[in-house]
């Protein structure tokens, strides 16, 4: 069924559900996932460009050990990726570019007035635009 999953992280405690599905289904499935950190390119100024994506790299590496931890702890390959971009962009492009069968990740949920505030959310624009099939799992507030 899933030859390939993506998971993209954004380092937060909010992805673990999101992880744990991907790696789960993976184990089902005999899966392999990518996980993917986008390094968001409209989130510092060119003055300070070079200190913002130093710092968000290594955010990244260590968002991206979590997904490898936790696929290798259910007996799971895992492929890392790290790109610069759009984030909702760099993830679908990554899905084209790895053959993702399955992109897994996680949404605040938000219901009310919190849903107008993000409107535009990643997770929102990759369901929105993806051609395969997007399992959001849910992160609460």
């Amino acid at each position: 069924m899933y030859d390939a999953i993506l998971c993209p992280t954004d380092g937060s405690a909010g992805s673990d559900a999101a992880i744990e599905q991907a790696c789960g289904l993976a184990a089902l499935t005999g899966a392999r996932v990518h996980t993917l950190f986008v390094v968001d390119e409209g989130i510092a100024g060119a003055d300070e460009w070079d200190l913002v994506v130093e710092r968000e790299e290594e955010r990244g590496e260590r968002a991206l050990d979590a997904v490898v931890g936790a696929a290798t702890e259910r007996g799971v390959e895992a492929e890392r990726h790290l790109r610069r971009g759009h984030p909702h962009e760099e993830i679908l492009d990554a899905a084209a570019d790895y053959d993702i069968d399955l992109i897994v990740m996680g949404t605040h949920g938000r219901t009310g007035i919190g849903r107008f505030v993000t409107a535009g959310s990643v997770a929102e624009r990759v369901v929105r635009h993806s051609e395969l099939p997007v399992l959001t799992a849910h992160i609460g507030e």
